[in-house]
């Protein structure tokens, strides 16, 4: 299974974007995936994570503006990002961490 995210782009802080993550293959027998992000200078970190039950973890920055999901019968992971600051500027990367499988980054950028 390869992973390949998609959806950033430039927005105006306040905005909002979706980012997708498309498997091309199934997901179902994935039990945690994530998105990370990793700003210059700075080490790739945990943004949101999603189990196969649904459970869901945020890291404290974007929780009630970020929401993690995912659609098993599409084969693909979401990050709703809403209510976007500039510290939210970064490259996003989607990732089954657990079994080894991480997307290319999707650029977001969020001006002031």
């Amino acid at each position: 299974v390869q992973l390949q995210a998609s959806g950033g782009g430039l927005v105006q802080a306040g905005g909002s974007l979706r980012l997708s993550c498309a498997a091309s293959g199934s997901i179902s027998g994935i039990n945690i995936m994530s998105w990370y992000r990793q700003a210059p200078g700075k080490q790739r970190d945990v943004v949101a994570t999603i189990s196969s039950g649904g459970r869901t973890n945020y890291v404290d920055s974007v929780k009630g503006r970020f929401t993690i999901f995912r659609d098993n019968a599409k084969n693909t992971l979401y990050l709703q990002m809403n209510s976007l600051k500039p510290e939210d500027s970064a490259v996003y990367y989607c990732a089954a961490q657990f079994d080894g499988l991480w997307g290319q980054g999707t650029q977001v950028t969020v001006s002031s």
